[in-house]
């Protein structure tokens, strides 16, 4: 049946009538290969595909994309994707994107249609989550109860100007967690921050608040720094977190010392002392390393 469009297109003009659709009475039509088959594989990457299984109803799938720009290709592959995985699976299709830039998500929520002569035969129409509508998390109750939320908010909101307070509590709730999931966050967040100021930020905060209180541990990062520099500007740092004032004849004291033994029992003190000052209680005084 569908032959006749090939060897007859002069038909195509009451077709597309009888649809209500206009089709110029005088237009050159010409026969392409219908073979869609590549011959070498055409790399299409979905950036996470999740079936979903409500209690309440029936299965789908949600296929999330991040989107850092723009992007003119995007409604085309977006649109094969959902076709692709609806068709393999046999399940709707959710697209949800991802974006940390106003104009990006106000672009990719669309919607971005396929079709011609005034006719839309397919119509692609993301969820869109991005700075305006997702929730930033500001306060530190919220980021030690839900941490994964926070660091999801962290990332969403990465160029706003509330970006570093949401950091800032997520780093303090470091110190609450079990170690595994403090590292999950940690580079969670620095991968996908990846060298935007964000991310500088980040890897500010977990290079020194990675005390755990009452643990008496330190994570590794802090003793690898290798310098004693490293280690004294972690000392004022965890003081800072823990709401302790440090003076700046004492904050003097601490970032000059070179004697790094000293300083990494500054800095296992510094998670328990009551006032900057104890940090020198009982520590004997000692020429300083040249």
């Amino acid at each position: 049946m569908h032959r006749i469009f090939e060897e007859r297109p002069e038909i195509l003009a009451p077709v597309f009538g009888a649809l209500g659709i206009p089709f110029p009475e005088k237009a050159a039509a010409y026969a392409v290969t219908s073979d869609a088959t590549e011959t070498r594989p055409l790399v299409r990457h979905v950036d996470t595909v999740l079936r979903i299984e409500p209690s309440d109803g029936d299965d789908f799938l949600l296929a999330v994309e991040a989107q850092e720009r723009r992007d003119p290709a995007k409604s085309a592959s977006w649109a094969y994707y959902i076709a692709y995985l609806q068709s393999k699976y046999r399940l709707p299709v959710l697209l949800l994107v991802v974006c940390r830039d106003r104009a990006t998500a106000k672009w990719a929520a669309g919607p971005f249609d396929c079709g011609a002569r005034g006719w839309t035969v397919q119509r692609t129409h993301p969820l869109v989550v991005g700075p305006d509508n997702l929730p930033a998390v500001t306060d530190r109750r919220t980021a030690a109860e839900k941490p994964a939320m926070t660091a999801f908010s962290a990332l969403t909101h990465a160029n706003s100007a509330v970006g570093d307070a949401i950091l800032d509590v997520l780093g303090h709730a470091l110190a609450g967690m079990e170690q595994s999931a403090a590292q999950y966050f940690s580079q969670f967040l620095d991968t996908t921050l990846g060298t935007t100021p964000a991310g500088e930020k980040w890897r500010n905060i977990v290079s020194f608040v990675n005390y755990f209180p009452g643990r008496g541990t330190l994570l590794e990062r802090t003793f690898n720094e290798g310098t004693a520099t490293g280690e004294a500007k972690g000392v004022v740092r965890v003081l800072e977190v823990r709401g302790i004032s440090v003076t700046d004849e004492t904050r003097e004291r601490i970032t000059a010392c070179t004697d790094l033994a000293r300083v990494s029992e500054w800095l296992d003190r510094a998670g328990t002392v009551e006032r900057a000052e104890d940090l020198f209680t009982d520590t004997p005084e000692a020429p300083e390393s040249v």
